[in-house]
């Protein structure tokens, strides 16, 4: 008796597995390219893949939950773009919050000898530079970049105007850049 019990259940179970897919295959149809065209506007211009992604999701999300869907095409349209801009929304939102990916062919190979000469070079030089500053100008960049103090603090702790430290800052940066660049 089971096995005429399975098979019989087997049996009722298809049509509806069926009928399921053909109304899948149907929205899909009447739909997919109107959701690419509209993720292709959503999300940047190089990355048609993501698009793509994006619609398969949505058709994902409308088969899970078929009987949500609405029959009517008007209805079921606008279902299908609100879960494809939450969709969307939800994966520009993950890319932000996640460092950008580099691919390897983007990267470049190791630094040859010269360039880590080039870099103590720099560093003498720097280090040079903030030596020949004025003590005022020195102080002025120790208490912005090196500790990292607001304008006012600074004008505050040094006693002097805020104009005073922006201008020292700028006239401090200016010559450590001209050391850098002339040498």
């Amino acid at each position: 008796m089971s096995s005429a019990t399975s098979v019989l259940e087997r049996d009722v179970a298809a049509p509806s597995e069926c009928d399921a897919e053909s109304h899948m295959r149907e929205i899909h149809r009447n739909n997919g390219n109107a959701l690419l065209h509209f993720l292709r506007g959503l999300v940047s211009p190089g990355a048609s893949h993501t698009a793509e992604d994006l619609v398969q999701e949505t058709m994902l999300r409308a088969w899970r939950s078929l009987d949500a869907v609405p029959v009517e095409p008007e209805s079921q349209r606008r279902w299908l773009f609100t879960v494809a801009r939450r969709l969307a929304i939800d994966a520009y939102r993950k890319r932000q919050s996640r460092p950008v990916e580099v691919s390897l062919v983007d990267t470049e190979p190791a630094g040859s000898g010269s360039e880590a000469a080039e870099a103590v070079i720099a560093k003498l030089t720097l280090h040079h530079a903030i030596g020949d500053l004025s003590a005022a100008h020195r102080s002025v960049l120790m208490e912005l970049y090196i500790d990292g103090r607001s304008l006012d603090d600074v004008a505050s702790r040094l006693g002097i105007p805020v104009g005073t430290v922006k201008s020292r800052a700028h006239y401090a940066m200016q010559s450590l850049r001209n050391a850098l660049v002339n040498g």
